[in-house]
This record gives C-alpha cells, sequence and structure tokens, in this order.
C-alpha cells in the first residue's frame, strides 16, 4: 500500500501558493480561531480567506489525496485531480450546505467525483482510439504474419529480417515474435501509433517481398 507521509507546512505551502496565484485577488477576511472548525473555514473561504482556505487544505489535504488515489492508483494522476479540488473547493465554498452534512464530507465527495471523472474521461478516450482502430479496415499484423510463418521456414524469415531498417525491425519483431498489438508495441517504442502501424505494415511487406510471397 502506498505511504503517503503528512507534508511539512514548507511542503504543503508550495502548491496552495502556486494555486492561490491562479485564483487572483484575494480578500483579507479574519478566518475562524478553531483550526478544526471545518465548517466555519469554508465559510471564511466563500468570503475569499486565503488563511481559512490554508487551515482548510492542512485539515483535509490527505483524505483529499487519498480519496483521488483510492479511485485513479496512481500518484501522479491523484495529485492532479486533488490539485483540481482544491481550486474547486475554492471557487464554489459558498455552496456548502452543513444542514446537508459535514465539511469533511463535502470536500471528500467532490474529491471522488473528479477522481471518477477522471477515471471515465480516459477510458473514454481508449474507447474513442480503439473504435478508429478496428473502422481503419487494416488487415491486423498478426494475420499476415501467421500467412507468412504458415509458408516459410522461420530460418528464411529470420534472414529476410536483416534487410529491414533498424525501426521496422524493432516493431515487426516485437508484433510477430512478441505477439504484442499495435497499441503495445507503440508503448514498448515509445512511438505514436500511426507510425508503429505503418513500420509494421512496410516491414511486412518487404519480408513478403524478400520470401517471395505473393501479397
Amino acid at each position: 500500500m502506498l505511504a503517503t507521509p503528512a507534508p511539512t507546512r514548507r511542503a504543503a505551502a508550495a502548491p496552495r501558493a502556486r494555486a492561490l496565484q491562479q485564483w487572483g485577488t484575494l480578500t483579507a477576511v479574519q478566518a475562524p480561531d478553531s483550526v478544526s472548525d471545518a465548517p466555519a473555514l469554508l465559510a471564511a473561504v466563500a468570503s475569499g480567506d486565503q488563511g481559512a482556505f490554508e487551515r482548510l487544505y492542512d485539515q483535509l489535504e490527505r483524505p483529499v489525496f487519498g480519496t483521488c488515489f483510492g479511485v485513479l492508483r496512481d500518484p501522479d494522476h491523484a495529485a492532479e485531480v486533488a490539485q483540481e479540488v482544491w481550486v474547486e473547493v475554492w471557487r464554489t465554498a459558498s455552496r456548502f450546505d452543513a444542514a446537508r452534512g459535514s465539511a469533511r464530507t463535502w470536500v471528500v465527495t467532490l474529491a471522488h467525483r473528479r477522481a471518477v471523472d477522471r477515471v471515465r474521461s480516459v477510458q473514454a478516450q481508449r474507447d474513442r482510439d480503439q473504435r478508429v482502430l478496428d473502422e481503419s479496415g487494416e488487415r491486423p499484423f498478426d494475420v499476415v504474419a501467421d500467412e507468412v510463418e504458415g509458408m516459410l521456414e522461420q530460418v528464411r524469415v529470420r534472414d529476410c529480417l536483416g534487410t529491414l531498417t533498424q525501426t521496422q525491425h524493432r516493431a515487426v519483431v516485437l508484433a510477430y515474435y512478441g505477439g504484442k498489438t499495435y497499441r503495445e508495441v507503440a508503448e514498448a517504442l515509445g512511438a505514436a501509433l500511426p507510425t508503429v502501424k505503418s513500420r509494421i505494415r512496410d516491414g511486412l511487406l518487404r519480408l513478403k517481398e524478400c520470401l517471395g510471397v505473393a501479397a
């Protein structure tokens, strides 16, 4: 389980300072005396009190990050979404209604919703990419590779692999011998998906030409 050490006041001040620079000029309103009075702190934040915001951040930074991390399972994404949550807290603090729940619950609920929205957004993008790939109408590279392997001995295939460019060779080997998909090859090589598809297609066509296989 990922341990999230409590931030020092200096460490916590840096993200707050960056966020407050983005939010504009703040009104100096005296914060409540009790550091545990989150509802009163939220009310002060709604009035533009920077000190109240910092004290609220100190109280709830860990549960906010923990909620984001629990949904996203990635510390970088969790930190990014947590920052968005604090922006939202600053902008919408006036919407908090103590009659409907505690201040902690209100802030943590914002964090959970933001994290779930991020998961849905990422999944939607993956689905769109997959649909584009499925609708491209291209023959999967593994079908072409199976045709080559079925017609010729592997030793001849290896000899012809030597005629490929370095980039084609790496892409074809990962796909042909590694059994990876286009997307997995692209991730392994750190290249764009269309570029990898082109390398594999051109490499296999060159292999077929070398092996004397009809296209």
